[in-house]
Parts: structure tokens; sequence; C-alpha cells
């Protein structure tokens, strides 16, 4: 179907070009005119755009791919679901939104912000409006700092100027160097607009392993407890979690004016995984491969895992991190 409108237009187009040369002179500027205007919209036809056309929340497809294929996580699956879909129905929001996912590694931060690009712009993560920031691939020197901030706000608000709805991604928080974060906080804050742009509509995403031993040790008092991870709430950790991470002078966050003046909207709690969790990931590995999902196989993947602590053995050190080089050797 997307080929046979390509060919409709590029036919419509390629002759409106022939009858330009049949036109009389003052005929001709007219013709021209609905040339340019069929060829600015193959264009946006081929080409994303900052339209509705490329970035539109698929409420539906979020919830069934958190409900899916995210494992063992059931604050974060609704806190997302609640915070995309709400800001994103919004016509007018006051502020961007802002996301802080924390956890150990392998507990599915990465994957969510994968989820979210994947359901709000139609390229994905592939997107030209979407935009990831290592610390130690883009900030790697201290020493670089005060150019580092600048680089930051030029990079921001070029991109916002050019798509209001742009996400940003900034992944290695913990090993992000105090105060950069700290040089984009007028664009999280409630202004209407700064020096002629609004990022109102942009959405920020901090991913982080700090804070992930408050969480860890949460989850294991409810464990030793007795109950069931499932009763685990997001008031059983959000304040415990945005002390930690202002506190940590490890951290990006560290002190930072972003948590001193509330602007980010949800910390948001990844738990650390159990083998049940872990043996999911190794049977959606298997079909992502296009293989038929061996439980067997699963199985022993799933016990191959480190796992603490070292008596109980309750969760997987690196969650689902290393399933995909694992499943290579029993595959």
């Amino acid at each position: 179907m997307k080929a046979t409108h390509l060919y409709l237009l590029l036919h419509v187009f390629l002759s409106t070009s022939v009858l330009v040369s049949t036109f009389e002179p003052f005929s001709t500027a007219l013709v021209l005119g609905i040339g340019a205007t069929l060829g600015r919209t193959i264009y946006n036809y081929l080409h994303e755009s900052c339209e509705p056309k490329w970035i539109a929340l698929n409420a539906t497809g979020l919830k069934v791919d958190l409900d899916r294929k995210l494992y063992g996580q059931h604050i974060a699956s609704r806190i997302i679901l609640k915070a995309v879909s709400g800001f994103m129905s919004n016509d007018n929001p006051k502020k961007p939104l802002v996301l802080s996912l924390h956890g150990w590694t392998g507990t599915g931060k990465n994957f969510v912000s994968q989820l979210i690009a994947d359901n709000v712009y139609k390229e994905g993560m592939d997107s030209s409006f979407v935009h990831i920031f290592t610390s130690e691939l883009h900030f790697p020197h201290a020493s670089q700092l005060e150019t580092y901030k600048s680089q930051l706000q030029q990079w921001i608000k070029g991109n916002v100027t050019n798509c209001a709805h742009s996400m940003f991604i900034f992944d290695e928080m913990d090993k992000m160097h105090p105060g950069l974060i700290d040089s984009i906080k007028p664009y999280l804050d409630y202004y209407d607009k700064l020096d002629g742009v609004s990022y109102r509509k942009a959405i920020f995403i901090f991913l982080s392993n700090a804070g992930g031993e408050s969480i860890t040790q949460t989850a294991l008092d409810f464990w030793k407890a007795g109950r069931d991870r499932e009763e685990i709430e997001l008031k059983d950790l959000e304040t415990l979690l945005s002390l930690a991470v202002f506190n940590n002078k490890k951290s990006g966050l560290w002190h930072t004016s972003l948590i001193d003046k509330n602007l980010v909207d949800f910390f948001v709690p990844f738990l650390p995984l159990e083998y049940r969790h872990v043996l999911q990931c190794a049977m959606a590995e298997m079909i992502a491969r296009g293989h038929q999902p061996d439980p067997s196989v699963a199985d022993q993947v799933a016990r191959d895992v480190v796992y603490f602590p070292k008596t109980e053995r309750v969760f997987a050190v690196k969650g689902c991190k290393t399933i995909e080089s694992k499943l290579d050797y029993y595959i």
C-alpha cells in the first residue's frame, strides 16, 4: 500500500513537471507551485518530521509492551504508563516530563526507555528526535565540566527548537560529574518559554544505578518477612530513593537542584530480579532469536546466573543483562 501511494505521488509529480513546458508563461508559476507542494508532500511522506504522523503515543501498545515484556517491575510499569499517557494526552503541559529510573543493572531501565520511544515515535529509538547521552562517552573529563555544560545546553536548545516533542535519555547518571545536570535545570522548570523556546513538551529520562542499595534492601526485607514482592508500593521506596540519590556523592544527581526544586516528576524504582524473572528473560530472548522456546534451556541459563545473598540466592546480581551472551553457550 505504501509503495502504491508513493508511485502515485511520483507519477503526479513527474506529470506536473512535463506540463510546465506546455503551459503559457502566466500559468507556469501556478504549475510550478503545485509541483513544489507535491514535492514537499513526497518528502514528508518519506522523511521523519515533527508531526503527529511520526510522533503520537500508542497508549495501548505501551501497556501491552509493559505487561508482556517487562518482568518483575509492577511499580515501574504502573508509573511509566500513567506518567507517559498523562503527559502525552495533555496539549498544554506546564513543564517537561522528567523521569528518574533507578535500580541495579539488568533490571530493565534501558529497556523501558526503548519501550517508551517505540510507542511514542514511529521510528522508535532510531528517531532523529530521540537523543541519548552517556556519561563516559559524552562527558568523560572532569576538567572540561564548564565546556560540557555549555554544549549540553546548546544541544538541548537546538533539538527542542527543531522539535518540541524531543526525548532526551541520560544513561549512567551515577557516573556523571556532579553539577553538570544542573546546567539544564531551567529547561525542566515551569517556564512558558526561554529565549523564545518552549521545553514543556519534551521528555527527559535519567537512568542510574544510584539508589539500588535502598531498593534492594527494601525488597530483601519484604522477602525475609515472607511478603510477596507485589506488595511493595511506591510509597515504600520513593522518599527513601530520592534521599539516597540526592545524598550520593558519586551520583550526577548529588545535591542537584532538580531534586531540591522538585522538578523530577517520578523517581521510578526497579526491583532486583528473581530466578523466575530471569527465566522469563531467557524464554523471551529465544523467541526474539526465532527459536522455539525451550524451558529446560531457559532453566539452565537462569540457574547459571549469580544470585545474592550467597546463601539464600534470592536476587540475580546482574538481572537479565547477561542472558543474551549466556544463551550463546546453551543453544
